[in-house]
């Protein structure tokens, strides 16, 4: 476990929610990053000192003196208690139009990425046969597709179509 994993699941770790196996590598990486072990003690002190602190009680009249002082709020307003508080002007209805118009965008163009590509149909393909049968070693396109690699190797191919003294000359030449 890195320090990154670490501190994603802090929360779960501090509140020991999560498993059993995750718990243990947390305990883990504690005993073992001083970096991190900081951090939890840090967080944990933290929530001991909030978790000790004492109950705030309001008074008896508290929630007459608030509802009184929201009524006053209303009337100082002119009691148009169902105007918006923040009205769009033209500028923010716009910028806000365009946003939701990005937004849409975006997440239109997230679910084709993972929908997978598209279906691909090709034509269908129809095989003949050549008009006239030739040879394959008679075709200098053929000849000049081998590897240069070895420069017997065209010769060898077409020694069958070649003159006999060829094919001696070439296994002379072989034997040399």
């Amino acid at each position: 476990m890195d320090c990154r994993e670490f501190r994603e699941r802090h929360v779960g770790f501090v509140d020991d929610t999560l498993p059993a196996v995750e718990m243990y590598d947390m305990y883990e990486h504690v005993r073992r990053c001083a970096r991190c072990s900081r951090h939890d003690a840090a967080v944990r002190r933290g929530l001991l000192i909030v978790r000790n602190l004492p109950r705030i009680e309001p008074s008896p009249d508290f929630m007459a003196r608030l509802n009184s002082r929201l009524e006053e709020l209303r009337v100082a307003r002119g009691g148009l208690s169902d105007a918006p508080a923040y009205p769009l002007g033209s500028g923010s209805f716009a910028a806000l139009a365009a946003g939701l118009a990005l937004l849409g965008y975006l997440a239109l163009e997230t679910m084709n990425r993972f929908r997978g590509p598209a279906e691909l149909r090709l034509a269908p393909v129809v095989a003949t046969a050549p008009e006239e049968p030739t040879s394959l070693m008679m075709d200098p396109g053929f000849v000049a597709a081998f590897s240069t690699g070895m420069p017997m190797w065209p010769a060898v191919l077409m020694a069958d179509q070649a003159p006999q003294h060829l094919a001696v000359e070439l296994h002379e030449a072989a034997l040399r």
